[in-house]
């Protein structure tokens, strides 16, 4: 079986989480995960489908794809988990990446080794506000349960639509193209 990104456990509980964010801008020691077993079981199993999917497992932060998927009854999966408090802002030393069932990893030791990697500091491997204004917000719905998240908009909806009808479309092209690999399609001559 292949190795898995952004799953792993809680030190002292092995609570199976989810990883939106490896680390939080101003704080690089701290992550915002996601208890899995708290949640209801078609938005486990929604989350865990997209955490296992292509566009899952090719992304740097988690929170990017769960941005972009809806949960069974058509909320967006990152705004649903953040109001429904869902997402928690632990210490990256006390989560264990879990890739697979025999290999595990700290969570701080990863980011120190993604950073190494990039020729980085682990303060830069976090989400600028630039980019987007999640991190800020979990974080800051630590200590306030006041949601500040916008509704979906149609325009927003529809270009989500748009964006995995393209993935989907791609996917089907790559797919038809191994089958005629595999055995091509002959056509019937007619009488």
């Amino acid at each position: 079986m292949a190795d898995i990104k952004h799953v792993g456990r809680l030190k002292g509980t092995n609570k199976k989480v989810v990883v939106a964010y490896r680390t939080i801008p101003g704080d690089s020691k701290s992550a915002v995960v996601i208890e899995t077993a708290k949640l209801d079981p078609l938005d486990h199993d929604a989350l865990i489908k997209v955490v296992e999917s292509n566009e899952g497992q090719t992304s740097f932060e988690l929170f990017e794809v769960l941005q972009r998927n809806m949960t069974p009854d058509s909320q967006v999966m990152l705004t649903k988990f953040h109001t429904g408090g869902f997402m928690k802002k632990v210490p990256t030393d006390t989560v264990e990446m879990t890739p697979n069932t025999t290999d595990s990893v700290q969570l701080d030791e990863l980011n120190k080794i993604i950073a190494e990697q990039r020729g980085v500091s682990i303060e830069d491997l976090a989400v600028t506000p630039s980019n987007t204004t999640a991190p800020a917000k979990v974080a800051e719905s630590q200590m306030s349960s006041a949601s500040k998240e916008q509704p979906l908009t149609d325009e927003k909806l529809a270009s989500n639509l748009r964006s995995d009808a393209d993935r989907l479309y791609k996917e089907a092209a790559r797919l038809r193209a191994e089958a005629e690999e595999l055995a091509p399609t002959t056509k019937k001559k007619s009488k």
